[in-house]
């Protein structure tokens, strides 16, 4: 056994067999029955040529499928990659093309822009259809990959070296597919929580004795959060649950149903629809099973945790930092909203922030620089050896990510963190960050959602912009606003553009779509 994640899984299934491993809708698999699922499929793909490093795209919603189609790209030692199901024909030609991949896992749903990518896309020699007929031609039907092979392993022997790879941004670029080897993959994400394994064995015997747990991921799994927040769980020998797509009321009802424990979103954009119903007068839910409710990839607003925290005083409420391209790396500081300045306490070695020289930043000296981590870090960037270089330096024979996020370490040790360099507005020379200003718009009664970015300014180079999705009922005017964050905020800080909206853009993840949001800002 190595730490591989086929190997893992594989230990684990044959350990706890008889555990239920994944839940989705009315289909439940124990973890020997999600194991010779996969099995089934990996030897599918083996038959249809699919060899070692080679890339299966996997074009699902949330379902046991899509767990399946990683599992059996790992077991053959191929990589999973993981397509934005909303991407149109343009977007979904790119991923496709750039990330090399030989064969496509994909939900007959999307048999339109299949049909019309596929052929633009050389090296895609084979299709599998999920739930329903597939026009497309040559697809193979999920069921008949499935039915004639056999659920045993027999594959050949994996290494800790083997690739994951996680497509990630889309926001300000082109997706890009962040590579790990598996063995950093799997200790950049450890849950810090249990003690770090020191052989492959160690987790096995923590998923026997962990004891069953009822794990949640809400976030889609073309999203890395929920995968990571998937392999996680197994490793604690829990029992994940899924929803098929992202519905406030249906993820209550699942909580309810399965007596969830644990549930992972990514920020304000899932959990404002979910306190929002739990809001809702005449709703009614058993959440009692559920003790902590988490959220990794975005930062929830002080006013979004405030009502979280009534709604569900029970559970913890927590905000955890990272990213795709360093792993889980730090918990929220307890009082630390983006409103208030964001404060990280890391819990992991080999964490800091670095300064524009690359120089570690003295605790308490004010210095800004950007949040960095050596150690267990991504390898890269697929297919972009330039970026690579750019965000993963070496400094005096030490490795680091940058992650982008700009920051300073107070005395006692924690990171503050302003926001994304990439996203900072230069206004007449001072610096703003969005997050900032987005969560102080969010407190506002009248306001749903809000972005902000920076347009051109003829006096100040670039102002302040902010599109804004109103309260359904609500109409709050420009002055009411400017009123609002002239209460929290610096002057130069304040928007000085208001765009509203009826429906806010956004990944299935909850990622502000920055792109779309300037073009709408500047044609206000």
């Amino acid at each position: 056994m190595e730490f591989n994640h086929a190997d893992l899984f594989e230990g684990v299934a044959d350990a706890i067999g008889d555990r239920v491993a994944l839940v989705c809708g009315d289909r439940r698999l124990t973890y020997a029955e999600l194991d010779a699922e996969a099995n089934r499929l990996a030897h599918h793909l083996r038959g249809a040529g699919v060899g070692p490093g080679q890339h299966v795209a996997v074009q699902l919603y949330n379902g046991i499928e899509y767990a399946v189609a990683i599992l059996a790209a790992f077991k053959i030692r191929a990589v999973s990659i993981n397509v934005n199901y909303r991407y149109v024909e343009s977007e979904l030609r790119y991923v496709l093309s750039d990330s090399d991949s030989v064969a496509l896992v994909y939900d007959a749903e999307f048999d339109e822009r299949v049909a019309a990518t596929v052929p633009d896309v050389p090296k895609l020699r084979h299709l599998i259809a999920v739930n329903g007929p597939s026009a497309v031609a040559g697809a193979v039907p999920y069921e008949e990959a499935l039915a004639a092979q056999p659920a045993t392993r027999g594959f050949p022997a994996r290494s800790g070296d083997d690739t994951y790879i996680i497509y990630t941004g889309g926001t300000t670029g082109m997706p890009k597919g962040v590579m790990w080897s598996m063995e950093n993959l799997l200790f950049g994400f450890w849950n810090p929580t249990f003690p770090r394994p020191g052989k492959p064995r160690d987790v096995v015997d923590l998923a026997v004795n962990s004891g069953p747990m009822i794990m949640m991921p809400i976030a889609p799994l073309m999203h890395g959060a929920a995968q990571m927040a998937t392999f996680i769980s197994w490793w604690m020998g829990a029992t994940v649950v899924y929803t098929r797509k992202f519905d406030a009321g249906e993820v209550w009802r699942t909580i309810e149903r399965e007596k969830v424990n644990s549930v992972t979103i990514t920020g304000d954009a899932m959990a404002i629809p979910m306190v929002e119903e739990l809001e809702r007068p005449g709703s009614s839910y058993d959440v009692s099973s559920l003790f902590a409710y988490v959220s990794t990839g975005a930062i929830l607003t002080g006013t979004v945790r405030e009502r979280l925290e009534r709604a569900l005083p029970n559970a913890m409420i927590m905000d955890r930092f990272g990213s795709t391209e360093s792993g889980s790396t730090a918990a929220a500081v307890a009082g630390s909203t983006p409103e208030k300045g964001l404060r990280f306490a890391p819990d992991v070695e080999n964490v800091t922030v670095l300064d524009d020289a690359l120089k570690v930043v003295e605790p308490g000296s004010g210095v800004i620089g950007q949040v960095a981590r050596s150690g267990w870090i991504a390898s890269g960037y697929y297919n972009d050896p330039e970026k690579t270089a750019r965000t993963f330096p070496v400094v005096d024979g030490k490795r680091w990510l940058l992650t982008g996020d700009i920051a300073t370490v107070e005395e006692d040790g924690s990171i503050s963190v302003y926001g994304r360099g990439s996203q900072a507005i230069n206004t007449g020379g001072e610096k703003v960050f969005p997050e900032e200003i987005e969560a102080v718009l969010k407190g506002h009664p009248a306001v749903y959602d809000a972005v902000v970015t920076g347009i051109p300014d003829e006096r100040w180079g670039s102002r302040v912009a902010a599109v804004v999705q109103p309260q359904p009922g609500r109409v709050p005017s420009p002055a009411d606003l400017d009123a609002h964050c002239r209460k929290e905020l610096s002057g130069y800080k304040v928007p000085r553009t208001y765009a509203f909206v009826t429906e806010m853009k956004r990944s299935p993840a909850g990622k502000a779509d920055y792109r779309w949001a300037k073009k709408i800002a500047e044609e206000a």
